[in-house]
């Protein structure tokens, strides 16, 4: 247990996990601040995906739904998946809501991630997962945007998110690990955070005369 991933990032936070990623790959891989109906919780778990893109009437794919694309995603999801939606251009409309997204917690998912808005904030606080958006939408959103594939790589918040990667999201933000690069990244972020410990207390004992002097120099950047 104490290398599942899941129960070593309880002790970390977003800031530490982004800086990990900074050190470990060059691609931008973390996203702002986002919201949540229950911004307590924190979401972790390997990605799976559903792209929107903007609505289009003559497609076939228009009448699919999202229902029958949830399915495909997490068909082989393992347990405690992220469900990634993509904002397919809208990030200001609605892309599903307390009744559509009731399946995640039918399935046990870990929560869902998205760079749009969501609709029902009351009733997705109530559910077991976590949820982290762009903010609450009130107008349903199916005449902007719709679902069109499952588990295909998507664009979030101008980071790439494959299905297979992990996601993190917390009050502070959220960033998207590569599945290969998950215990090297944690490791990193546990190794950070153990120094910023060290600075504090090195900060404490610093010597006020001596930093104006600048003869008392710090590790910290």
């Amino acid at each position: 247990m104490e290398n599942d991933p899941a129960v070593r990032v309880r002790q970390l936070g977003c800031a530490s996990l982004v800086d990990a990623m900074g050190r470990s790959h060059r691609h931008r891989a973390h996203l702002g601040p986002l919201v949540s109906p229950d911004p307590t919780r924190v979401l972790f778990g390997p990605v799976v995906t559903v792209a929107f893109v903007p609505y289009r009437d003559d497609l076939p794919e228009s009448g699919l739904g999202f229902g029958p694309l949830f399915y495909q995603a997490v068909a082989d999801a393992p347990p405690g998946a992220v469900l990634v939606l993509s904002a397919g251009g809208y990030p200001d409309v609605s892309h599903g809501g307390g009744t559509k997204l009731s399946r995640l917690h039918n399935h046990g998912l870990a929560g869902v991630l998205t760079d749009g808005r969501l609709r029902d904030f009351g009733e997705l606080a109530g559910y077991d997962f976590a949820t982290w958006c762009a903010g609450e939408a009130t107008r349903w959103g199916g005449d902007t945007v719709m679902p069109f594939a499952a588990n295909v790589a998507v664009e979030l918040g101008g980071v790439l998110v494959s299905p297979g990667d992990y996601a993190y999201a917390d009050s502070a933000g959220a960033v998207i690990i590569p599945a290969g690069s998950v215990s090297r990244v944690l490791d990193e972020a546990e190794n950070i955070e153990r120094d910023d410990a060290a600075f504090i207390e090195q900060i404490r004992d610093e010597d006020p005369a001596a930093m104006r002097r600048g003869t008392q120099i710090t590790g910290e950047t």
